[in-house]
């Protein structure tokens, strides 16, 4: 990985560094297609058996059949274009939990704008685990107490994005079934994808919404979406382009009955072979479960490391159940700690909502430089 020479780098929740073997893999993607003809009847089974190669990888990551996976450009696009075609009413409601991000927040309240719905929320940011109730219970209780009559959909991450905690997601489901409306519920799990197992949250969700750019180590550009049966049957596409049709060629032919009713037009085939070729890279160094240890060592080693540094404070009360660790600093604004350490080759983010610093370890991550870390933020 390029990107982690000369540095000491945990930004994997924003971009995931692409292996060499993965952009090698992408460059000569490119190749076969010019070699073979961009637009010859020799490149159409080339790309239908890449593509269908990791449309079942992805669907069996998410422990879903592959007519239930659509393939999309990234967390947004695999969240708004099912969510857009969804029957709304108006006087719906939409629940959105207080740490979802900016751009899923942005694009249902937009939604709420043109289609005459409700917005609510319901409060999981100040869930770090501790003083009693779990946070996995607390978050239920607290959307306990949001639902109304009218909620048609729960808007939730599967690990929160800015103070990693985990979200009990098939429980949130099993809620929401027993709800006279039985609100769809739609996952943001763009911080689950490549860290954590995601096969029963994503079974359980009506929209599970991931990226390989992340923690999967894949190209920015690619990604995908898990489906409910009931969102296949109800949702109609939201942008329309030739690869929605049944028949390419008949726009009067109907859409796909499966994911790929959501999959609008052309898209950069080439990335296709990075993100496979990632994640078998992935899949070399053992199942999910182990990497997620792997993950663990990292993260629980700094988050012990800054409950004892002077000043720092971590915002879970408890070691972290995936690779992302959320700290205050004490005196220090989080932007010019991030611009001290990254001076230093240090390179963690800052956050607004809650105002923090955020540090993301994968199984690349080592001892070393989480002590490097720890010994950079107790000399500031």
């Amino acid at each position: 990985m390029p990107a982690l020479t000369h540095k000491t780098y945990f930004n994997y929740g924003g971009q995931g560094p692409l292996p060499t073997p993965s952009l090698e893999a992408i460059s000569e993607a490119f190749a076969t297609i010019q070699e073979l003809g961009p637009f010859t009847s020799a490149l159409w089974p080339w790309l239908e058996t890449l593509t269908s190669r990791l449309r079942r990888s992805l669907a069996a990551s998410c422990g879903v059949p592959t007519h239930r996976l659509a393939l999309t450009e990234n967390v947004s696009s695999g969240c708004v274009l099912p969510l857009w075609g969804l029957p709304w009413e108006p006087g719906d409601q939409i629940l959105i939990s207080d740490c979802e991000h900016h751009g899923v927040v942005a694009a249902c309240t937009e939604l709420a704008r043109r289609q005459g719905l409700q917005l609510g929320r319901f409060g999981v940011k100040t869930l770090v685990g501790g003083n009693g109730a779990s946070a996995p219970e607390a978050a239920l209780d607290a959307l306990e107490r949001a639902l109304t009559p009218s909620t048609r959909l729960v808007v939730l991450s599967h690990l929160l994005w800015n103070t990693g905690v985990e979200m009990p997601i098939p429980a949130v489901a099993e809620r929401l079934a027993a709800h006279p409306r039985r609100p769809w519920l739609l996952v943001d799990a763009a911080q689950s994808f490549g860290s954590l197992p995601i096969g029963p949250a994503a079974g359980a969700a009506d929209i599970y919404a991931f990226t390989g750019h992340k923690w999967a180590c894949g190209p920015e550009g690619l990604g995908g979406v898990a489906l409910s049966e009931r969102v296949l049957e109800q949702a109609s596409p939201t942008l329309i382009g030739w690869r929605n049709l049944r028949q390419e060629t008949d726009e009067h032919g109907g859409w796909h009955p499966d994911g790929r009713r959501f999959e609008v037009a052309t898209s950069c085939v080439p990335l296709v072979a990075g993100l496979l070729h990632s994640l078998e890279l992935l899949e070399q160094v053992g199942p999910i479960e182990r990497r997620l240890e792997l993950i663990k060592e990292p993260s629980g080693r700094l988050w012990r490391g800054l409950q004892d540094a002077a000043g720092v404070k971590p915002v879970l009360e408890a070691p972290p159940t995936a690779g992302l660790v959320s700290f205050h600093v004490e005196g220090h604004d989080p932007t010019a700690v991030v611009k001290a350490l990254g001076e230093r080759g240090l390179w963690i983010r800052s956050l607004e909502q809650p105002a923090c610093l955020r540090a993301c370890t994968h199984l690349t991550t080592t001892e070393g430089e989480v002590d490097h870390l720890l010994e950079a933020l107790a000399s500031l």
